[in-house]
């Protein structure tokens, strides 16, 4: 069997990581082409796969200018940027696998799975956590009736204090009209698992959240815009930059500040760049917290609680079944199963985990090969899926702003 052929629009971090299947199995998937307008990002992956010069171009408009130049297109541009290509990849011929979220706006959503409908193709979007052996796990667990009739689910996504000021705050996902709301910009995942694991579609939800510290009247006496201005809180402050950002690590998040990791290009960017500003003097507006209540079509309900102040950077959950309740730590790969017949627990480890979102890189690229080779076997990481739970992340920072119940119906037919 030939391998699936691909070309590659954005070739930075999540480009990459996609197109790295193809260095590990050449067999299953071949990248002919791609497209990114920064030339150091280009001739990178160019090198990587063996791509001639006349197949790497410069924008994605040059790339789709051309015949059609391979089976599928990854589209792994910026947030914003996903709704042009996309389209016009699909009225070129390609399949597709698109970067989440589908889009930053529910306009953008709504018009490209409009595009989807008119297409006979396959669109696969990177909601990768379904295909972790955690929540795979869990969700097989669930198949099974281990935890019997399911009463509820309580998830949690921590994003950690030092994550968030530095994406969220002083970082490129601070604004929401720079980016999307924060809702689908960190918890699209989320939507995405709650849909998977309750198996249903989602009836009605409702939201609440705010943004209460990282704002200016919260800014220290005698603070200074940038850290290294001469800070006096620099011993108590969890986010003083240098603390971050000049500990001699040279990995996230400090290879995001700067290309010149050196100690003299770490510093200049703290001087001049947007990470060395004081986070309570930022021009950040998303929220630091949301809470989410829904109601599945099936009956589950399920609460989901996003956070900023958090220790550790990971997921949680519980599972409560009329038969047993499951606790969940997927960084951890933990899993107890507390029965209430016999009041035993039983642990479940699952072990190293593949690099990637727990495996789910890798998972999610072998699963849409998979489909393309045969379409009989389902993809759950479908449009269809994806789009419902980018609507559920709309409705609920609609239900938030507006301080009321959003019925998903009818938020749909909107």
């Amino acid at each position: 069997m030939q391998p699936i052929t691909a070309v590659i629009i954005g070739a930075g971090s999540r480009g990459n990581v996609y197109a790295s299947y193809a260095e590990k199995y050449p067999q299953e998937l071949k990248i002919t082409a791609l497209a990114d307008r920064d030339p150091q990002r280009r001739n990178s992956m160019a090198v990587k796969h063996d791509i001639p010069e006349n197949r790497c171009f410069d924008s994605w408009e040059s790339l789709l200018k051309q015949d059609k130049m391979a089976d599928v297109a990854f589209i792994c541009t910026q947030d914003a940027m996903h709704v042009e290509p996309a389209a016009a990849a699909m009225n070129k011929g390609y399949d597709l696998f698109l970067e989440k979220p589908i889009a930053p706006d529910e306009e953008g959503c709504r018009t490209l799975f409009r595009e989807y409908q008119k297409h006979d193709r396959v669109v696969a979007v990177a909601h990768v956590l379904r295909y972790t052996p955690f929540f795979m796990t869990l969700k097989d667990l669930i198949n099974k009736g281990v935890l019997g009739r399911i009463c509820g689910i309580q998830h949690n996504e921590n994003v950690g204090h030092i994550h968030y000021s530095h994406s969220f705050v002083r970082g490129n996902w601070r604004r929401r009209d720079e980016s999307s709301p924060m809702i689908l910009a960190k918890s699209c995942h989320d939507m995405d698992i709650l849909l998977y694991l309750a198996g249903s579609d989602c009836l009605k939800l409702s939201s609440y959240g705010a943004r209460n510290i990282f704002r200016p009247e919260n800014r220290p006496e005698g603070a200074p815009d940038r850290c290294l201005q001469g800070c006096p809180h620099r011993v108590s402050c969890p986010y003083f930059a240098p603390k971050i950002y000049q500990s001699g690590s040279k990995n996230w998040p400090v290879d995001v500040i700067t290309a010149d990791l050196s100690a003299e290009g770490i510093s200049k960017a703290l001087k001049e760049g947007p990470y060395g500003r004081c986070v309570y003097a930022c021009d950040n507006d998303v929220i630091e917290h949301q809470t989410v209540n829904l109601e599945f079509e099936n009956g589950i309900p399920a609460v989901f609680t996003m956070s900023a102040f958090t220790g550790e950077t990971c997921r949680t959950i519980k599972i409560l079944g009329d038969k047993a309740e499951l606790r969940g730590h997927m960084e951890k790969r933990e899993i107890e199963i507390f029965d209430f017949s016999t009041r035993q627990t039983r642990k479940i480890e699952l072990g190293d985990f593949a690099e990637g979102h727990g495996g789910g890189d890798t998972g999610i690229v072998r699963d849409f090969l998979i489909h393309l080779n045969d379409r009989s076997v389902e993809l759950p990481s479908s449009l269809d899926k994806a789009f419902q739970s980018h609507m559920m992340a709309f409705a609920a920072d609609h239900s938030r702003l507006e301080d009321r119940s959003v019925s998903m119906k009818d938020f749909n037919r909107n």
